[in-house]
């Protein structure tokens, strides 16, 4: 994880139950003695999260809809952290403000944003559920009313249009697209997650969450990330870097050279937490 992320150490169970006490409930002694929760279990997930944004973020009321994606929060730090490295080599004086493509239900990244680095946070969805419930997040916490905008994406043929207003001015985008192209796709990215965790489930939308828009679209990752990359062009003026998760680095390849053909200035930035890898895509203009 990047150095900053405060979740490189170990979960502090006792303080987490004291700041969300339902936790308790889904916490346990694993095999080698150390406490835990079901990570497989989205109930449990949801109580952490709680736990974690009360004790480390001062966010004192947060939950999302029955079946939304329950994000975990240290890798959504990570990803926070490695855009503040990016936008401080600008020596940028004025206030910072951030766009999160597909926002979701649960409002994670304009949450850290702005309590971990006082950023100005404007998040989109496309989901009518997400906007109104990552709307209920951020208006149930006085210290985010002023920090974070909530918008909807009116259109499923715009990404950046109908969101960044005319002469506004944004320090970067980010964007976690969905990874699948169909439903039966995610099903089996599912089954290999429930696998690896060594569980078996049935119910794979009580366990991991996720709608439609949140796990997949046509075309998959790559095909969202042309869009979005042909759509950036049109707001090279209003944005000075824009970003997004890369899951599958098989998808990198035919992304840089869109880019280069564009003419952006692009890089990568790998990311792992644990076992899981996965990489940032920069581009300007």
């Amino acid at each position: 994880m990047h150095p900053k992320n405060l979740h490189n150490s170990p979960y502090q169970f006792k303080e987490l139950i004291e700041k969300h006490s339902a936790l308790e409930t889904f916490v346990f002694k694993n095999q080698y003695g150390n406490k835990t929760i079901d990570f497989a279990n989205q109930l449990a997930v949801i109580a952490l999260n709680k736990a974690l944004l009360k004790l480390h973020y001062n966010i004192s009321s947060w939950d999302i809809p029955e079946n939304y994606l329950c994000a975990p929060i240290p890798g959504r730090a990570d990803y926070i952290h490695y855009i503040a490295d990016i936008v401080a080599k600008e020596n940028i004086q004025e206030p910072i403000k951030g766009l999160d493509i597909g926002v979701g239900a649960n409002c994670i990244y304009p949450i850290l944003g702005s309590q971990i680095y006082n950023w100005q946070m404007v998040g989109s969805d496309i989901n009518t559920v997400a906007v109104e419930s990552a709307t209920k997040n951020v208006n149930a916490n006085s210290n985010l009313v002023d920090k974070i905008d909530i918008r909807h994406q009116k259109d499923n043929a715009n990404i950046f249009s109908g969101i960044i207003k005319p002469n506004e001015k944004f320090h970067f985008t980010m964007c976690n697209p969905p990874f699948h192209a169909s439903k039966k796709e995610a099903t089996k990215g599912t089954m290999r997650k429930l696998k690896n965790l060594g569980l078996k489930k049935n119910n794979l939308e009580l366990n991991f969450g996720g709608i439609a828009n949140e796990l997949w679209c046509n075309g998959g990752e790559a095909l969202f990330l042309k869009r979005l990359i042909k759509e950036s062009v049109l707001f090279k003026n209003n944005v000075t870097f824009f970003t997004s998760l890369v899951s599958k680095s098989e998808n990198l390849p035919k992304l840089e050279k869109q880019l280069t053909k564009l003419k952006a200035t692009h890089f990568i930035v790998p990311m792992e937490q644990g076992n899981k890898k996965s990489r940032i895509l920069v581009w300007r203009f």
